[in-house]
């Protein structure tokens, strides 16, 4: 079966042989949006792209991310413009704001009966980012094509059934999608399937994790050290997702 070009990102994180495809795919477009933000290409420089970053601004973890990829001069661009529309707005909350009034018995308990305003704006410039918002829509673009995989190619299934399963957090997200994209009778083959797959990789990533322990017995030192020698950072990975053990991905 040909494969279309939109599938081709799904296969190549199954074939990739990761803990988890999704993460995989997750660190791949992370490293694809920070390129575009402030590689080479230099994006940043663009007034469509500033015009949505100084919308969007970025979260902690990427802020991070964006320091150590190492374009000092690119993240002051952005911050230069940043700052400008943030005092901007700030000045406007400050001039509408008034003091919610307290009763003494609220103020004695420590209590605020009215939301607060101004917590209530920066709590909405948190909940944006530049980065975080446009992996998530590539996300569900890739759970949708996981299961049109999933159903229209059975070399994808056998992909599936002989992979290495998934991190807990990309594994509920899939049991979630299962119901939106399959019908009962596919979630009834479905789910056992993926439970069957989890089951047997935490199982070998547990038997990892053991041996990783054994080896620093002293009656272990020269025995094999076998699949563990990467075990804690693949053992984190497979709770949470990511990839632990990553170096700081920076500017090529």
């Amino acid at each position: 079966m040909k494969e279309k070009l939109y599938e081709i990102p799904l296969n190549d994180a199954m074939d990739a042989g990761e803990e988890c495809p999704f993460c995989y795919l997750e660190r791949k477009t992370e490293q694809e949006l920070m390129d575009f933000v402030l590689g080479s290409c230099a994006s940043y420089m663009e007034s469509d792209t500033r015009e949505n970053t100084d919308k969007e601004g970025f979260c902690r973890t990427h802020q991070k991310k964006m320091f150590d990829y190492g374009n000092a001069l690119g993240n002051g661009w952005i911050l230069k413009t940043y700052y400008k529309k943030l005092i901007k707005e700030m000045k406007e909350e400050f001039q509408g704001f008034a003091p919610g009034k307290t009763s003494l018995k609220d103020r004695l308990k420590g209590k605020s009966t009215n939301a607060n305003a101004i917590q209530s704006w920066v709590e909405e410039k948190e909940k944006t980012c530049y980065i975080c918002d446009r992996f998530s829509e590539r996300y569900e673009r890739y759970r949708a094509t996981f299961f049109h995989l999933y159903k229209k190619d059975s070399a994808f299934r056998e992909k599936l059934k002989a992979g290495k399963g998934f991190c807990l957090h990309h594994f509920g997200d899939l049991c979630q999608g299962a119901d939106q994209y399959l019908s009962d009778g596919e979630r009834k083959e479905f789910y056992p399937v993926i439970f069957h797959l989890m089951e047997q990789n935490m199982e070998r990533m547990s038997g990892d994790i053991d041996w990783f322990v054994e080896k620093f017995d002293y009656a272990n030192k020269d025995a094999d050290w076998k699949d563990s020698r990467d075990a804690v950072q693949r053992g984190m990975q497979k709770i949470r997702g990511g990839y632990p053990g990553d170096p700081v991905y920076r500017l090529k």
